[in-house]
């Protein structure tokens, strides 16, 4: 079994930043792909970041050049640096592991953002 802990979500206002973090342990056999997802009030779940076993991010268009996703493999940890935060990035934000075997989530954390 696998446990993903998120942390790091909070409120904030328009212009601030927050880091997040999602930290994987358990039987973990091997880490694909680890990448964070938000969900607003009456939305379906987005992508936000994604990044890759070798390191190549990729972003959704409304978070390009504002967050930053970052992995250590050695941690097992995923991490979403958000900055130039809006009140449209209010959401709850869930961490995603893609292993070899299965996908997990996390539980998810929620950002809020104050304008």
């Amino acid at each position: 079994q696998v446990q993903l802990v998120e942390s790091g979500g909070g409120l904030v206002q328009a212009g601030g930043s927050l880091r997040l973090s999602c930290a994987a342990s358990g039987s973990i056999f091997r880490i694909n792909a680890m990448a964070w997802y938000r969900q607003a009030p009456g939305k379906q779940r987005e992508l936000v970041a994604a990044i890759a076993s070798g390191g190549i991010p990729n972003y959704a268009d409304s978070v390009k050049g504002r967050f930053t996703v970052s992995r250590d493999n050695a941690k097992n940890t995923v991490y979403l640096e958000m900055n130039s935060l809006k009140s449209e990035d209010t959401a709850v934000y869930y961490c995603h592991v893609r292993t070899t075997i299965r996908d997990y989530w996390g539980q998810g954390t929620q950002v809020t953002v104050s304008s």
